[in-house]
């Protein structure tokens, strides 16, 4: 490409004026990003204000307290992303020259891998401190998004999307129950049914989150369907809500004692839901991801679970799973 052409872009520092604008849009405030990037208010807004004389548009315009992108500002966000993702590529390759001395691992999970998650990284970024390793939790919706743009090394489903070609290799499975309130009249009931169930209230995840779908799957084995009143964006809501007495809700088993909440007996459960690290089919791996990938498998390997026997059975199946594209629904 001849210089003349970018020559704008390379007279003013664009990349630092490119990573405030990218969070300046992502967060539609340059207060929240100059919080994020650790910056006064005042640089913020004239990293942003340079960038538009770069440009030769208005990137932003105000209405009341409010910023939005302009048509240009919008175009300058897409190809910034686009810059974003080839600078992290190029680090990708050198550090597969540099082993696991430097480099950067960037790893991306849906709520249901939030208990295990933490764990495994903060393992495996004590055994290489050299790494730059970042773990984000997001709903589902919010991990799709991210997926698409390809923003991270590593994502983790617990129900992989099927309408795109997908590598995936299974973590381990949790026990997933359902919980009410300790005076819930259901408390007190042994070997409940799920036709019995179906008339309680349920307090259920977002549409098309892994946790809501395995209670559909569930309740549709039988022809059931059962009554969702109250949708959380999270596991913790969720929690609240029946502690409030909204209704009963599945979760995954928790570890920590809960003075609030009981685990009701129902008939067929725990059920066993797998998580899975998830990657575009053809995307070469880091040698930090794959690094990562052998630690959670050794971990797995090495754990016990609390879910029951069945369940402990469908983690020893699905961790000797390969790696394998798929385009089928998990």
């Amino acid at each position: 490409m001849p210089q003349s052409r970018i020559r704008r872009y390379l007279r003013h520092g664009t990349l630092p004026q490119l990573a405030v604008f990218e969070a300046s849009a992502r967060l539609a405030s340059f207060t929240r990003a100059a919080e994020e990037l650790h910056m006064a208010q005042p640089t913020v807004s004239a990293q942003i204000r340079k960038l538009t004389e770069t440009a030769g548009l208005p990137l932003f315009e105000q209405i009341g307290k409010q910023i939005y992108l302009t048509a240009a500002g919008h175009r300058m966000h897409a190809h910034c992303r686009k810059v974003f993702a080839a600078l992290a590529e190029l680090d990708d390759a050198l550090a597969g020259l540099r082993g696991l001395a430097s480099g950067t691992l960037r790893v991306a999970s849906g709520t249901p891998g939030q208990a295990l998650m933490p764990r495994l990284v903060s393992a495996f970024a004590a055994m290489h401190p050299g790494l730059d390793v970042t773990l984000r939790v997001h709903n589902r919706r919010d991990l799709m998004e991210r997926l698409a743009a390809n923003e991270d090394d590593l994502y983790v489903f617990a129900n992989p999307p099927d309408d795109r070609e997908l590598v995936r290799q299974a973590i381990a499975s949790h026990a997933v129950v359902v919980v009410a309130r300790g005076d819930d009249a259901l408390a007190r009931r042994r070997g409940i049914t799920l036709a019995e169930l179906a008339d309680a209230s349920f307090i259920a995840r977002e549409r098309g989150s892994g946790t809501r779908m395995l209670v559909e799957q569930a309740f549709a084995a039988q022809g059931l369907v059962p009554r969702f009143r109250v949708e959380m964006t999270n596991d913790a809501a969720i929690r609240d809500g029946i502690r409030a007495g909204l209704g009963v809700g599945m979760l995954a088993r928790a570890s920590g004692a809960d003075d609030w909440l009981v685990e009701l007996d129902v008939e067929g459960f725990p059920l066993a839901q797998t998580l899975y690290f998830v990657y575009p089919v053809g995307r070469e791996l880091s040698t930090a991801a794959e690094a990562f990938l052998a630690h959670a498998r050794a971990a797995a390997d090495g754990s016990s679970d609390e879910a029951g026997s069945s369940v402990r059975r469908a983690d020893r199946q699905a961790l000797g799973a390969p790696a394998r594209p798929s385009t089928s629904s998990s």
